[in-house]
């Protein structure tokens, strides 16, 4: 995967929810994570199914393959046909994740507050074009800012699929 694009994320755990601004956009998604990619492949592969429902009921079903650790890893997306999709979902169970995604364009940054919909769970997360770009936190989410989990492994995705939350 050399040469592949990168994610630039960082993410939190929220204290509790966030009182959102009006303009935030609503995104239902249901993700699962394929068992040929995990905690045993050595440099951190990822393969993730994903559903999303848009705020105007439209959805877009997608195919990821994250790899590396930390703030900055490689991404690869492709989108699914739903034929695809539903041939591949089976292989997610028992790795699986749902959640409302809250998106907030802040600035030149956008926002993604979710809300694990398994467990008490809120995180935000936002994504930058650089490792060392700054990130201002907006007023709305500042009261609930809780501990910075970018780089601990147990809060990704993928471990929330397979074991839940730390505790």
């Amino acid at each position: 995967m050399s040469g592949a694009p990168l994610e630039i994320e960082r993410v939190w755990l929220l204290t509790a929810p966030p009182s959102l601004p009006a303009h935030a956009q609503i995104w239902t998604i249901e993700q699962g994570y394929l068992p040929d990619h995990g905690t045993d492949d050595p440099d951190g592969a990822e393969g993730r199914l994903r559903r999303i429902e848009h705020p105007d009921r439209s959805v877009t079903l997608l195919h990821t393959v994250k790899r590396g650790t930390g703030v900055v890893r490689q991404e690869i997306e492709r989108d699914l046909t739903s034929m695809d999709f539903e041939r591949l979902w089976p292989r997610t169970a028992g790795r699986r994740v749902r959640k409302i995604r809250h998106r907030v364009r802040e600035g030149e940054l956008t926002w993604e507050v979710d809300q694990f919909l398994d467990w008490p769970l809120w995180m935000a997360e936002v994504e930058l074009p650089s490792e060392d770009h700054p990130v201002p936190i907006p007023p709305w989410l500042g009261p609930v800012l809780g501990q910075e989990v970018s780089t601990d492994p147990r809060w990704r995705n993928f471990a929330l699929a397979l074991h839940g939350p730390p505790r």
